[in-house]
């Protein structure tokens, strides 16, 4: 197994910097996709691709979240690498969890690490209590409790089975990439490791979830993954009969 960090970006040049700093002292590769960013935050990132000798990728407007990812995926196997440490750029993500993750897709090479966060009193109580709406749609779609949490940005994918699975979600770009691409590996039959981690929503933090846009994307995207389970519906209850691996 060969890792790589993929870290969209989107205006975080205050956090950016001890992100990857973090990341290096893993010994972890990084890439980094500018979705779009200020000519300020464009700077900073040139910056730490010069200094630190890390990829940048770069899309001339903003796209979204879910778009600068799978560019960064597409781009990670494109040099060579089997997996992808997706982790976002704000700084909330622990990074002294990196060697859990990789440690455990050294065990499960074939699953999504996922992280289950683990919050503190500095999480916004909309944000925490909205979660639960996606997470009840997921157990819905998947016929499961498998995954415990489908909108953590923090998880590894195998890029194999994961680049495949990316040609189905055009319409999944931005917030609501995170919980369709959980659900998508899931019917594909990858195992996820829900691995708890630490989340901590920095008090100078810049938060790009528009609650009002992103929860109809949110919603329109739960409709869509709804109609893909009944025509899975068979396939997904065979899998309660069928003998874990």
């Amino acid at each position: 197994m060969n890792c790589i960090a993929v870290i969209p970006v989107y205006n975080h040049e205050h956090a950016i910097g001890g992100v990857v700093s973090a990341l290096l002292a893993h010994g972890l590769p990084v890439l980094l996709v500018d979705d779009g960013s200020s000519p300020a935050c464009a700077a900073v990132l040139d910056q730490q691709a010069i200094r630190h000798g890390v990829t940048l990728a770069r899309h001339a407007v903003n796209q979204g979240k879910g778009a600068a990812v799978v560019t960064g995926l597409k781009l990670a196997a494109q040099q060579g690498y089997s997996h992808a440490l997706q982790i976002d750029a704000d700084g909330q993500h622990d990074t002294a969890d990196v060697p859990r993750f990789l440690a455990a897709a050294q065990q499960y090479p074939l699953a999504v690490i996922a992280g289950c966060p683990v919050y503190d009193d500095t999480v916004p109580k909309g944000r925490l209590y909205g979660r639960y709406a996606t997470h009840i749609w997921v157990w819905i779609n998947t016929l499961s409790l498998r995954i415990t949490d489908s909108m953590c940005g923090y998880r590894i994918y195998p890029l194999a089975s994961t680049l495949p699975v990316l040609e189905q979600m055009k319409l999944a770009r931005r917030m609501d990439f995170d919980p369709e691409i959980a659900v998508r590996l899931d019917w594909q039959g990858l195992r996820t490791i829900n691995l708890p981690t630490r989340v901590h929503y920095p008090q100078d933090g810049v938060s790009h979830f528009d609650y009002l846009r992103d929860n109809v994307r949110i919603s329109a995207m739960h409709t869509r993954l709804f109609f893909g389970m009944l025509i899975r519906l068979p396939r997904l209850l065979a899998r309660h009969r069928a003998p874990r691996a």
